[in-house]
């Protein structure tokens, strides 16, 4: 039995002959939470639909579990739970009465049905909202109901699809919390624009732009990548560029406003104690040293934003560069 729970091989979906979606693959194993990151449009939801068998793709393949989505859909589809971007609720019914019903709809067996429905409430934090009708729940309380029905059947792969979208900051913390305790038991998939989401809650990434994954790896290369080979440096007496390149390591100095300096240094070097060394034998009075962390935002657009004509995956092992 293959170690994956979610395979998915060149996914690709046309529309109207322009592609939507064009060769996404990835792999994901369980206690994986991915984050499917792009900026509106990039084709994250229709990634999503292609996931979970909404939608058929062009090309391409999906397995669940080791199962394919194409020749045994009721096999993989049971595997999955899914809360797309425009939860599936029933506002005129219970939290009680519409979690039932959804455990009926994923097969969950009579005898199961009422733990099935205590075990979700207590997961997503609705014990107390059990008799109230979900259209007087609040925003993010319906989103719970949303993960409960997600998850009610106790399924190997959560798809969550902008599950944080028109939330508080409130409630925005608590869904995360929440995602991250599915995913420490389950593979799970969110699909989001926030940029400080996949930060918080995941620890795998995939960057789509335009159709096409553009980064594919661990969260920590993520952060590797922000931080790169600088370091911004706070002189009193700024020396000139030309001094600080002649200290080893150092390839790039650049001047900035308010007695900074920004310095690039070569892979495998680490030229910050011979820079203090410098600023002492020389007095340019040192008083910071620490590195120049590029935003997140910085590094989505520099993904989002390549060669138009052709943007590339990054190179895992150049990512960190």
């Amino acid at each position: 039995m293959t170690n994956f729970t979610v395979e998915a091989l060149e996914l690709t979906r046309l529309y109207g002959g322009r592609e939507a979606v064009s060769n996404v693959s990835f792999n994901l194993s369980k206690g994986q939470v991915l984050g499917f990151l792009g900026p509106n449009g990039a084709g994250k939801s229709t990634t999503m639909k292609m996931l979970t068998g909404n939608l058929a793709p062009s090309n391409g393949s999906v397995k669940i579990c080791g199962i394919d989505m194409m020749e045994n859909p009721k096999e993989a589809k049971a595997l999955i739970g899914y809360l797309p971007e425009m939860r599936p609720l029933y506002k005129e019914l219970t939290v009680d009465e519409y979690l039932t019903i959804a455990a009926r709809l994923h097969r969950v067996s009579s005898s199961q049905i009422k733990k099935a429905v205590e075990v979700a409430k207590e997961r997503c934090g609705l014990g107390h909202m059990s008799k109230r009708l979900i259209e007087n729940l609040s925003n993010g309380y319906q989103q719970r109901v949303g993960i409960a029905q997600a998850i009610i059947h106790n399924p190997m792969v959560v798809i969550l699809d902008e599950p944080t979208v028109g939330l508080d900051p409130i409630q925005i913390r608590d869904i995360r919390a929440l995602i991250r305790e599915v995913g420490s038991e389950r593979s799970v998939i969110i699909s989001t624009h926030i940029l400080p989401e996949v930060e918080m809650v995941c620890d795998h990434v995939q960057i789509i732009d335009k159709g096409k994954l553009v980064f594919n790896g661990s969260i920590d290369v993520l952060k590797k990548q922000r931080i790169g080979n600088k370091l911004l440096i706070g002189l009193n007496n700024m020396p000139a560029t030309d001094d600080m390149l002649k200290i080893a390591g150092v390839v790039e100095a650049e001047a900035l406003p308010g007695n900074l300096m920004r310095i690039r240094f070569a892979d495998d070097t680490a030229p910050a104690e011979a820079i203090v060394q410098a600023a002492v034998k020389n007095g340019w009075g040192l008083y910071q040293i620490a590195p120049d962390q590029t935003s997140l935002e910085d590094v989505f657009v520099q993904l989002t934003y390549q060669d138009q004509a052709a943007p590339e995956q990054v190179n895992l092992e150049q990512a960190a560069a």
